[in-house]
């Protein structure tokens, strides 16, 4: 399987990002999590700490937007240098326009689902997504527990992808644990969102390794 690791920056020192960056350099992606204190009850940051983090980093980066109104806010997180976009299809009613608005921003979609959401909001939009991020916990704050019912759902949506041919990713976000992640795995998702586990380890660079021995181990 090829799997995809990407480290929540929401879990690291915000003092020394710089730092904090150096001890992922073997991560596949960057998580960012950008929280507005409306649509999640939490607030984190925005694009001046993207466009700064863009200045120090080479990894590809995911904004996930867990925002009201996430049209107004994607010129300025594709401006500060995002390969991705990822937003909540309950934050807009027209999910297909906000597709298209990332994609003419420069960037590749991705559609991020709660653990309530039913897959069949996906219908007629997966031939446009890079991602599915399917949330694994409610999302809102990092170090939650593991919602477990959300496994079928990805067994759900890997066999969709499957047998009509579609190439995006499928992501899990929220409650990732070393015991977790291979259930994940081998449930159908090939892209890991994992803050707590890798930043909270005494060698993140050893874990995200470990990660990728799951991985192999559940091909």
């Amino acid at each position: 399987m090829n799997l995809q690791i990407a480290p929540s920056i929401l879990n690291a020192n915000f003092a020394d990002l710089r730092s904090e960056l150096a001890k992922i350099n073997e991560a596949d992606w960057l998580h960012l999590d950008i929280m507005d204190g409306h649509f999640v009850p939490n607030l984190t940051f925005g694009p001046p700490v993207v466009a700064m983090l863009r200045s120090v980093t080479t990894l590809p980066m995911d904004a996930h937007l867990m925002v009201d109104n996430p049209e107004e806010l994607i010129p300025a997180f594709a401006e500060a240098g995002v390969e991705r976009i990822t937003v909540h299809v309950e934050s807009t009613k027209h999910i297909h326009r906000l597709i298209q608005q990332i994609k003419a921003a420069g960037c590749s979609a991705g559609v991020a689902l709660n653990p309530g959401t039913p897959l069949d909001s996906l219908d007629y939009i997966l031939s446009e997504l890079s991602l599915v991020m399917l949330m694994t916990v409610n999302p809102g704050f990092g170090g939650q527990k593991f919602i477990p019912e959300v496994l079928p759902k990805i067994s759900l949506l890997r066999g969709k992808l499957d047998k009509e041919g579609f190439s995006c990713d499928i992501g899990v976000d929220g409650g990732i644990n070393l015991e977790t992640a291979r259930e994940v795995i081998k449930a159908g998702a090939n892209h890991l969102v994992a803050g707590t586990l890798i930043y909270k380890a005494t060698d993140p660079a050893g874990m995200i390794k470990k990660l990728r021995v799951i991985a192999q181990g559940e091909a």
